[in-house]
């Protein structure tokens, strides 16, 4: 089925903003691959990613590129399984332990803690 220009714009994408070293703030949409832009402030960066993203996808649309869509909560359950070694896996456990909390969550917080998450409050 093609879809049009107005069903993508109307899709929720996740806009990252962050501060630009330069000054001002940069701006993207992770799921369509080079598609950022910036602003002297939030509000002008927020706007820019805007126009980007219409670029971005006239331009996919004109050329008949794939669009991904944007990932739904329900695509991620929450659950990760890894194999890790048993010296890590050791050394994991004894650590959770000095916190006094369970392995999941010494995990969680670590995991969290390694990539900058810093939860949503709601």
């Amino acid at each position: 089925m093609n879809k049009e220009l107005n069903y993508y714009l109307q899709l929720p994408y996740r806009i990252l903003l962050y501060p630009s070293p330069e000054g001002g703030y940069a701006v993207e949409i992770p799921e369509l691959p080079g598609c950022l832009s910036q602003g002297e402030t939030k509000e002008e960066a927020l706007a820019m990613i805007e126009d980007a993203k219409r670029c971005w996808l006239i331009d996919a649309l004109e050329h008949g590129d794939p669009i991904p869509e944007p990932a739904s909560d329900e695509e991620y359950s929450g659950r990760i399984l890894i194999r890790t070694t048993r010296s890590l896996h050791r050394a994991l456990v004894e650590r959770a332990r000095e916190e006094n909390t369970s392995l999941n969550q010494f995990i969680n917080y670590q995991l969290a803690r390694g990539i900058g998450y810093k939860p949503e409050k709601g």
